[in-house]
């Protein structure tokens, strides 16, 4: 098959896959997919802000069994374009945040051998969701690396409503009824999904549809 020129080659040393699913339930591909969508979206006009989820993230040149594949993350200060992989000693650093969401075979992972892998390589902000509130207790947990350690990030809790602010992307991190949401604290609103603004245009479009159809 020809290569398209504007899509970088397989490296064969650095697969872009690991044979492993992006998710494992529906809970699980909802907040995954969600949190990357929000997240490109807020991110989307900064040329210097990267966001993925699921993508191979390999951090020992020459050794292609170190890797691993955050649910979701950002790196500040890397450039926002496609890749098949990120390779560490191409980049400028690791990711700053990281969010990791709970199913029946990752979570032991998550507390345990991610944690520890991910405030080795110095990612500053840890992140923990459980959307179906088996694993994880709180089911919604962020941990900031102070010197070389993760430590529990503060967090309030109103109403059955868990909020924590994440310093590094300086957003509102919501969980509710096993829904994780991301709220612009300037504004107080919560940042709308992919579905959400694919919505809203449509109720415009529709709108705008019907005023050209009325009689002038």
């Amino acid at each position: 098959m020809k290569q398209h020129p504007l899509i970088p080659a397989e490296d064969p040393l650095y697969p872009s896959s690991d044979g492993l699913p992006l998710a494992e339930n529906d809970w699980q591909l909802e907040a995954i997919l969600d949190a990357v969508g929000v997240l490109k979206i807020r991110y989307g006009g900064r040329p210097d802000v990267y966001v993925s989820g699921d993508l191979l993230i390999y951090y020992e040149e020459g050794n292609p069994r170190k890797s691993v594949a955050p649910d979701v993350f950002v790196v500040f200060g890397a450039a926002n374009h496609m890749r098949n992989v990120y390779k560490l000693w191409e980049e400028p650093k690791a990711p700053d945040f990281v969010l990791e969401v709970a199913s029946e075979n990752t979570w032991r992972e998550d507390l345990g051998r991610k944690r520890a892998l991910y405030a080795e390589l110095g990612v500053c902000e840890y992140w923990l969701f459980d959307p179906r509130d088996e694993y994880f207790d709180p089911p919604l947990q962020g941990l900031v690396l102070r010197e070389g350690a993760y430590r529990a990030l503060p967090a309030l809790v109103d109403s059955g409503a868990r909020t924590i602010r994440s310093e590094v992307l300086g957003l509102d991190l919501c969980a509710q009824s096993g829904v994780l949401r991301f709220r612009d604290p300037a504004t107080g609103q919560h940042l709308k999904t992919h579905a959400e603004t694919v919505a809203a245009l449509r109720a415009v479009e529709a709108r705008i549809a019907e005023l050209e159809a009325r009689p002038r």
